[in-house]
């Protein structure tokens, strides 16, 4: 140990002084701090003792009041305590009185990211048992506004930046994180933050937050997550312009130079943490999205739930329906349109469309907008992915309902219901089940919602059964009460990741993306049902996501791409023993 702090003087080392009494009654400034001027160097020294005083301030080991009498002699905290011993339970209900008092959902977010710094059992804990409470404050909608005010509310780092000043020096920046079996990392360029825009290095909310769902919905370590922003500037002139923004002040890197810097890092990544590190590319611009995904799934294990849910979503629909009815895929697409800012994807469009749509361009009359494709289509579900606000109009769901009457469905029936009543529980009853409309307004956050709760269960008169990417209270209209879905990737994204590091998979397919999805289908009642509820309660949701990671451990084991053998018995058990648990430990 002496020779990690050798520091010479008179020819002792620091650590064979005796300190020495100063003219204020202190110690000696031995290392030269006190006395150091603005433009000496110093040297940060640090080191581990069996410190009471340091423990407190691991949050990995921390439990605050929670620790035992023997514990707080055997590790040195007694004096560095209050007297009286919490149990975790008491510790929880405390913290969570003290949450409920903020009127202001970003100073919940505050207060939570500051207990996940200082007791991160107790963090989780907390997350876990008030789930349904808690996700809109730690995820979307309020990261949302985290982010866009990270800069202000910014006190220690958390996760890793990789800007282009560390370009040639990847390898040694993630050398610097201090754990070193990473399993799950997320990573985003902060260029389209939910329904946001670019809010460049201030992104870093989103890595954290979803990674704090992957240990508290999924149960993947927290040891085990890196969440990484990789800075190449901003086009946000209003961040460009404001003194406490926290990222590189310069226009946006593009083409080689942005390329070649991602290259870097995923080299990098690999190297450093194997083949079976899990990375999730997060608000990526479309531009870059499609083409890191199209360039890397093939060499590492990688996905993107905002692609892989946006066009991807209809490619799975119709795997799906292509899986229910043994129709060929090409066929099964046909009952898909989509729309974008020009209007309904036709085949009279195909020459200008980017590569991702051109499947989509069906035979049809251009059309220009959503009324219009929706009068012409005659949908059964709308679903909104595209982070544009308040684009489901009253007139739009108005057309959407109207097409979906009894009469309607009795003489054209569609395949996609067939995704939501997906076993012999959940189907419906009675063709009057049938006539109503599904819309799902996904945008992120609330604000860039397609419409709301209120407005889609008033607009249709109560017929709609509607989820959403953002949470909504319940709806009183005509004497019922309405309950509102989340459809949100959090049901999927952290059983996904447990399933793939169960299994060891080296590569994701869209067959494991269907996988995950059948099995949170599979995990709908008709209670829900009953409900006007498409997903089962959040309430339940490490439950789900061990049959979420089950099935995706399955389909990776069908595949051929899982490493750990032999396979597991039985994966759902498996996946259950592998959950990481937020109670405390006893320390010796």
């Amino acid at each position: 140990m002496e020779s990690t702090f050798k520091e010479i003087r008179d020819g002792q080392s620091v650590l064979d002084l005796d300190p020495k009494s100063t003219v204020g009654g202190g110690v000696e400034d031995v290392y030269g701090e006190d006395r150091a001027t603005e433009d000496k160097l110093v040297t940060p020294w640090t080191f581990s003792v069996a410190s009471g005083y340091s423990l407190l301030r691991d949050p990995q080991y921390n439990k605050g009041l929670a620790f035992t009498e023997k514990e707080r002699d055997a590790h040195y905290l007694r004096g560095l305590l209050p007297p009286i011993i919490l149990s975790q339970q008491l510790q929880e209900k405390k913290l969570m009185q003290n949450i409920r008092q903020y009127q202001v959902p970003l100073q919940k977010y505050i207060s939570l990211m500051e207990l996940q710094e200082r007791n991160e059992r107790l963090f989780y804990k907390l997350l876990i048992d008030n789930v349904e409470e808690l996700l809109p404050v730690v995820y979307t909608p309020t990261v949302g506004e985290a982010c866009q005010k990270y800069g202000s509310i910014f006190k220690r780092p958390q996760g890793l930046y990789i800007s282009l000043k560390e370009k040639g020096k990847i390898l040694e920046v993630l050398k610097n994180w201090p754990e070193r079996t990473i399993q799950a990392i997320v990573v985003t360029d902060g260029e389209r933050i939910l329904g946001l825009g670019d809010l460049g290095c201030q992104g870093m909310g989103i890595p954290v937050g979803k990674l704090s769902l992957y240990t508290a919905l999924g149960g993947v370590r927290p040891s085990a997550c890196l969440p990484i922003t990789i800075d190449v500037g901003t086009n946000n002139e209003q961040l460009l312009k404001d003194e406490f923004y926290i990222g590189l002040r310069q226009r946006r890197a593009t083409g080689k130079e942005y390329y070649e810097l991602l290259h870097e890092f995923m080299s990098a990544v690999k190297q450093n943490y194997g083949e079976k590190v899990l990375i999730q590319f997060e608000d990526f611009a479309n531009h870059n999205a499609f083409e890191l995904l199209a360039e890397y799934r093939t060499t590492h294990l990688v996905f993107n739930d905002d692609i892989q849910a946006g066009t991807g979503i209809a490619e799975l629909i119709a795997l799906e329906i292509s899986k229910q009815t043994k129709a060929p895929l090409e066929e099964t697409r046909k009952k898909i349109w989509l729309v974008d800012s020009k209007g309904l994807i036709v085949s009279s469009r195909k020459d200008s469309l980017q590569n991702f749509k051109k499947p989509w361009a069906h035979e049809h009359e251009p059309v220009k907008d959503l009324l219009g494709a929706v009068k012409a289509i005659k949908p059964t579900v709308l679903i909104g992915s595209s982070g544009v606000g308040k684009t489901f109009t009253k007139e739009v769901v108005e057309a959407l309902a109207s097409c979906n009457d009894v009469h309607t469905l009795s003489q054209n029936p569609v395949y996609i219901f067939k995704l939501y009543f997906h076993k012999e529980k959940a189907k419906p009853n009675s063709i009057n089940d049938m006539q109503k409309p599904i819309i799902m307004a996904l945008s992120n956050p609330t604000s860039q919602s397609e419409c709301t709760a209120e407005e889609a269960y008033t607009w249709s008169k109560g017929r709609a059964i509607f989820a959403s990417g953002s949470p909504f209270d319940p709806v009183e209209y005509d004497g019922k009460t309405y309950v509102p879905g989340q459809s949100n990737n959090a049901y999927i994204f952290p059983g996904f990741g447990l399933g793939l590091i169960i299994s060891g998979a080296i590569r994701v397919h869209d067959e494991m993306l269907l996988a995950a999805s059948e099995a949170l289908a599979s995990q709908v009642t008709k209670e829900n049902f009953d409900k006007g509820m498409i997903y089962p309660r959040f309430s339940t949701i490490r439950k789900i996501s061990a049959h979420i990671a089950a099935n995706v451990a399955a389909k990776a084991y069908e595949l051929g791409v899982a490493t750990r053998l032999p396979r597991p018995k039985d994966l759902v058990k498996c996946a259950e023993s592998c959950m990481y648990t937020p109670v405390y430990r006893n320390y010796r």
